[in-house]
């Protein structure tokens, strides 16, 4: 029976997930390619590619691997090969959201706390630059992937499903090559985001204090701070941005370091009170949200985002209201 709420629950969770995380990141990309939100080019490049490569996990984390397989079990995704590349897919469009999380963190730390190299890296050319090199290294890094996995029953000389192979386990290559996929995603972006949003308060602490102490020298301590003002939307969208990536990235390093230090495997998933299925699917389930919160973060921070979104409900509505009519 808790089996049963329990498969219950994963159903609607996931199919929730893609029924507002998909047109909410296609809403997204529309909003924001059209450069109407009072945000920089280059911010705006980091965005729109942090959505694309969101709706892309949404679509082949949930979509084609969930929820097929709550609703749609055996089909022609199934099938190991087809299923191995549906695996690497995953992870290049998992990585390449990952890694443009970071490197939008970077860009603000330099906007905000390297004036010097702001003018040099802060531009919408280096964020194409950087979106492609992340792409691109995403895909290579993931090829391997498609190697780790066998089936788990064959019929009729067709190989069914994918099973992680004993030899990824005990075989010192792919120890490493598991540990070095760890450690590049989630644990770099995870500590490197911590210690840049940790030097970037730090920066804006002593700014700000050094900047008080001229305004009350000046005696304008009750004036508006324009470029403080600034300054704040820019900071509170970052951090919104990156303290939502660590909180929903959190149970995922935890799941990692208990698989690697007590030396055990990640959960098959096919008990549900057991406390390892548990914390890897409570790990991947906060993992796969974090791809629908952004959305969220760009309506709370951004006014001119509401607006936009607001203008394109109100159109949506008037033209299905034309054509109900």
């Amino acid at each position: 029976m808790h089996g049963q709420v329990t498969g219950l629950f994963y159903a609607i969770y996931y199919l929730v997930l893609a029924v507002i995380g998909v047109p909410g990141n296609l809403v997204t990309i529309a909003i924001l390619s059209r450069g109407n939100c009072g945000l920089s080019k280059c911010i705006t490049k980091y965005l729109v590619g942090m959505a694309v490569t969101d709706l892309l996990v949404l679509i082949t984390a949930v979509i084609l691997n969930r929820i097929r397989a709550i609703y749609f079990p055996i089909s022609f995704l199934s099938i190991t090969p087809v299923c191995s590349l549906r695996i690497v897919m995953i992870y290049i469009a998992r990585d390449s959201s990952v890694w443009l999380t970071v490197a939008f963190t970077f860009d603000r730390y330099v906007a905000i706390c390297c004036q010097k190299l702001k003018a040099k890296y802060c531009t919408e050319r280096t964020a194409v630059i950087v979106m492609v090199t992340v792409c691109v290294v995403s895909c290579l890094k993931n090829i391997p992937m498609y190697l780790i996995y066998e089936p788990v029953y064959v019929v009729n000389n067709v190989p069914w499903f994918c099973n992680i192979k004993q030899s990824f386990y005990s075989d010192i290559s792919w120890i490493a090559f598991d540990c070095i996929d760890y450690i590049l995603n989630p644990l770099v972006p995870f500590f490197m985001m911590l210690l840049l949003n940790a030097l970037t308060v730090k920066h804006i602490l002593t700014a700000s204090k050094a900047r008080q102490r001229i305004r009350i020298q000046n005696n304008q301590t009750k004036k508006n701070d324009p470029e403080m003002e600034s300054r704040k939307k820019s900071i509170v969208l970052l951090f919104a941005i990156s303290g939502s990536f660590l909180v929903l990235w959190t149970t995922i390093v935890v799941n990692f370091l208990y698989v690697r230090f007590t030396n055990s495997n990640y959960s098959a998933g096919s008990n549900p009170n057991d406390p390892k299925f548990i914390l890897q699917e409570s790990g991947i389930m906060l993992q796969l949200l974090s791809c629908c919160t952004n959305t969220c973060i760009y309506g709370a921070t951004q006014r001119k985002f509401r607006e936009e979104f607001t203008r394109a409900l109100r159109y949506s509505f008037n033209q299905i209201t034309k054509i109900v009519k």
